[in-house]
């Protein structure tokens, strides 16, 4: 992996993603292009020099002010899906938008607790019944065995600003009903917010990641977000909600994406992965030492994400996950 000069000549560089290589490597002429994407990962925006950067405008003039993002290095192309494009491009029509939505995690919302007060800042899943036992009073952990809805995860979409009211509907062009969720297979599925009802992935690709499509028309996946919601946050401004309400969205409100995660069957019955790919410790482990969870308990864990993208405007979001189990 390197870095191509921007600086001169510009250059295309374009490879096949995995899933490409596999179908053009059958050679029976069935391949055929049929999608392709856009990112700008690498770009920082902030460098653009006109009369308003802290810097002042470009000494050469209003020419060069998107000189430096013009002359940005840009990683050369390569086929891993989990490391590349992040930030997609997206095309839009409309010339009479202020906004775009987002998505974000709703801590607030009751059992939809992602994030510790802890150094991880993560969702915790336990993954058996002994680490579920052992964290059963700790907020924030998700059970990873048991059917239960003691902490899931909660991502609501909209426009998140103050200049429009969360009263008014968000456009139907600019609403999320459908979304991408993608996990590590050998970590953990996905399944209802109760833990019962596992998704079927839709497949799974050579990194071992797994990839889900939720549509509206999964029951208990995707909403309709409720507009009478009082905000999560913000007292000081008029007209605004005090701190402790239930929604994340400020503005108009889009869906709701709602799951759990189900450990998978090689973190319940074995430590192999744990010591292929996690840490142990006796220390720290979902925002508690484990000796105050387990007396003289030895903890294994994995750090890994889930990937929320949104199918119509490509926004994506990462939600960091630690799988622990006790070991000892």
């Amino acid at each position: 992996m390197a870095f191509l000069d921007n600086s001169g000549d510009i250059i295309l560089d374009a490879v096949l993603t995995d899933t490409g290589r596999f179908r053009l490597a059958k050679g029976d002429g069935t391949f055929k292009i049929t999608k392709f994407a856009f990112a700008d990962d690498e770009i920082d925006y902030s460098t653009y020099r006109n009369t308003k950067h802290a810097a002042g405008a470009h000494a050469s003039g209003s020419a060069y002010y998107d000189l430096d993002i013009l002359q940005t290095p840009v990683l050369e192309a390569f086929t891993n899906n989990t490391s590349m494009m992040k930030s997609k491009l997206l095309s839009i029509s409309r010339t009479n938008l202020l906004y775009l939505p987002v998505l974000k995690v709703n801590t607030a919302y009751p059992g939809g607790r992602t994030e510790l007060a802890s150094p991880e800042k993560a969702l915790v899943v336990a993954v058996d019944t002994a680490s579920e036992d052992g964290l059963k009073t700790t907020t924030g952990v998700a059970y990873g065995v048991s059917s239960n809805d003691k902490s899931y995860i909660r991502v609501e979409q909209g426009l998140d600003t103050r200049d429009i009211s969360p009263a008014f509907p968000l456009d139907s062009d600019l609403v999320e009903n459908q979304y991408i969720i993608e996990l590590d297979s050998r970590l953990g599925r996905i399944s209802h917010r109760d833990g019962t009802g596992l998704l079927e992935e839709s497949f799974i690709d050579d990194d071992q990641v797994a990839t889900y499509f939720v549509s509206s028309a999964d029951a208990g996946f995707v909403s309709s977000a409720e507009t009478n919601l009082p905000l999560k946050k913000f007292s000081t401004v008029p007209g605004e909600q005090s701190a402790g309400g239930l929604s994340i969205i400020i503005g108009p409100r889009g869906t709701v994406l709602q799951f759990s995660i189900r450990a998978s069957i090689d973190l319940n019955s074995s430590t192999y992965l744990f010591e292929k790919f996690g840490t142990t410790s006796a220390t720290t482990v979902a925002g508690k030492t484990a000796d105050s969870v387990i007396s003289g308990a030895t903890w294994s864990y994995i750090d890994s994400i889930v990937r929320i993208t949104g199918a119509t405007t490509g926004y994506r979001l990462d939600i960091p996950i630690r799988f622990v189990k006790i070991v000892s």
